[in-house]
């Protein structure tokens, strides 16, 4: 699959944005669609739905990269970056047009604020990833992703086989030294995430997932939803190598299952 980068700067961005100047919003927003540097007539409903109150900037330092048509609308690959930006307190990332909207939180923490991970998408929409940093103000980023649909109505490989239950919460990953003398955390969890749109298969995943050191000390927190793929894949770029040579990866699903792992060089 041929990947593209699609940074929300360029042709798809006019006005100020063109000059790679942020500009902002208010939300709640009415009749935003002009505003939205995607075009989206859903804008207006994101806004209120995940901003309503609060400042929100369309900033060119975030980015969202994928595939510029998702081949498997199951795992469509997306890496969420807004480590351009100081202080980035949590991020979120959704798509305007899928069924559930939310994807995922993230809390950085002592991360950098990117992100890669697999997302289902039930047609073609707008991902999205909003940063709140220190000030408060909400910094937006997105692309455009074309999909052939079906993603998140679709049941999981995982409900039609009893391999899961055996092997349900297990961590599987690898930690790799960083030239910047940080570190890349790869890793996966085997879990059906089931978003609960599938006739008689009821929602199912992962919740909560912690990032910490040997110490005990938390470095980083996800918190997937149901549109997160199947057997979710997650990549971190801590700002320090880890002490010990290996970190720990605990957490829960909706249904109160724990995971409880270490994962090492």
């Amino acid at each position: 699959m041929i990947r593209h980068t699609l940074v929300l700067a360029g042709l798809l961005w006019a006005g100020t944005f063109a000059l790679g100047l942020p500009y902002a919003v208010a939300a709640p927003a009415g009749e935003q669609t002009a505003n939205d540097p995607l075009n989206s007539p859903r804008w207006g409903d994101m806004a209120k739905a995940f901003f309503d109150g609060q400042e929100v900037v369309f900033d060119p330092r975030i980015s969202v990269s994928g595939p510029l048509v998702a081949e498997d609308s199951l795992n469509v690959p997306i890496t969420v970056d807004a480590s351009a930006l100081p202080g980035v307190e949590e991020m979120i990332v959704f798509a305007d047009f899928n069924p559930i909207l939310k994807a995922l939180r993230f809390e950085p923490g002592a991360a950098q604020a990117r992100l890669g991970f697999r997302l289902k998408l039930q047609q073609s929409s707008p991902v999205r990833v909003a940063a709140r940093t220190v000030d408060g103000v909400w910094r937006v980023g997105g692309a455009w992703v074309t999909a052939t649909g079906g993603g998140c109505t679709l049941p999981s490989v995982g409900s039609g086989s009893p391999e899961w239950q055996e092997r349900l919460n297990e961590v599987s990953g690898r930690l790799w030294a960083r030239i910047d003398g940080g570190e890349r955390l790869r890793m996966r969890v085997i879990h059906p995430m089931d978003t609960g749109l599938a006739a008689g298969i009821p929602a199912f995943h992962i919740e909560d997932i912690v990032i910490s050191d040997e110490n005990g000390r938390i470095l980083s927190r996800i918190q997937p939803l149901e549109p997160v793929s199947e057997n979710p894949s997650f990549t971190i770029d801590l700002a320090e190598a880890a002490s010990g040579g290996r970190l720990h990866v605990s957490g829960r699903d909706n249904n109160g299952n724990r995971i409880d792992a270490w994962v090492t060089r």
